[in-house]
């Protein structure tokens, strides 16, 4: 098995892409590059069981409702009197982040209102060239894709998992000290770059999903899910993820 991440930005020279080999007991990180273009993750991912795309997949559904009102001339889903906070967090999160906030106490950078959605566009662009190429990119997670979010991955597997970037360089010695990882030859990246790192943490992120050991919506979460993107949180430790053939 193979599984790739994308630490996606809106420009290439701060995009990243890692890919692992897996066989049971053991995993190789054959591929680790900066400066990744679309054409580079449009080729990828058919090779892979599953890519995790550090970046939200899609938009909160309430806030895409509202752009289409709002450009047809009138509003809708407008707040009651007094509850303009919790309408405009209805605005600013999808349900998937509202999960990792319950779940584990993250918050996740708003796609409809900071500086992600830049990067969330170039997902679009190219989660619509693998759909039209035949790739399942059912946003939800059921296909190719997942959507990875390193913090909370590192946070499940009991890593530092704050203020971390530009300070990753013991998180790479965790993930070195691990026996069945072979970097091969990616470490000084890995250091030099928190983009590469997070790219292998979207990777390890895509393992979990395609052993079915990550989070996935439930039934009443599947429509946004498939509409907003889910976030894949590993429900497996990390020193598991080699062992399954």
């Amino acid at each position: 098995m193979r599984t790739a991440g994308v630490d996606l930005a809106a420009a290439d020279e701060r995009t990243a892409l890692a890919v692992i080999k897996w066989s049971p007991g053991r995993a190789v990180l054959r591929d680790l590059r900066l400066g990744v273009s679309d054409a580079d993750i449009v080729a990828v991912v058919p090779t892979c069981a599953k890519t995790g795309i550090d970046c939200a997949l899609g938009w909160p559904e309430p806030f895409t409702r509202l752009l289409v009102a709002h450009r047809a001339g009138h509003a809708a889903d407008l707040p009651t009197p007094g509850g303009g906070a919790a309408w405009r967090r209805a605005m600013v999160y999808r349900t998937t982040d509202e999960v990792v906030r319950a779940d584990l106490g993250l918050i996740p950078l708003s796609v409809s209102a900071d500086r992600l959605a830049h990067a969330a566009m170039r997902c679009a662009a190219i989660l619509a060239t693998l759909a039209a190429d035949g790739v399942d990119v059912d946003r939800s997670g059921s296909g190719a894709i997942v959507e990875a979010y390193p913090a909370a991955a590192l946070r499940r597997w009991a890593l530092t998992h704050r203020g971390y970037k530009g300070r990753h360089d013991p998180l790479v010695d965790a993930l070195r000290a691990r026996a069945w990882l072979d970097l091969g030859g990616h470490e000084p990246l890995m250091r030099a770059s928190h983009d590469a790192f997070d790219a292998v943490i979207a990777a390890l992120t895509a393992r979990a999903a395609a052993l079915g050991r990550a989070t996935r919506p439930d039934p009443a979460q599947l429509a946004p899910a498939r509409v907003e993107g889910w976030i894949a949180v590993p429900t497996a430790d990390l020193d598991d993820l080699p062992e399954a053939s």
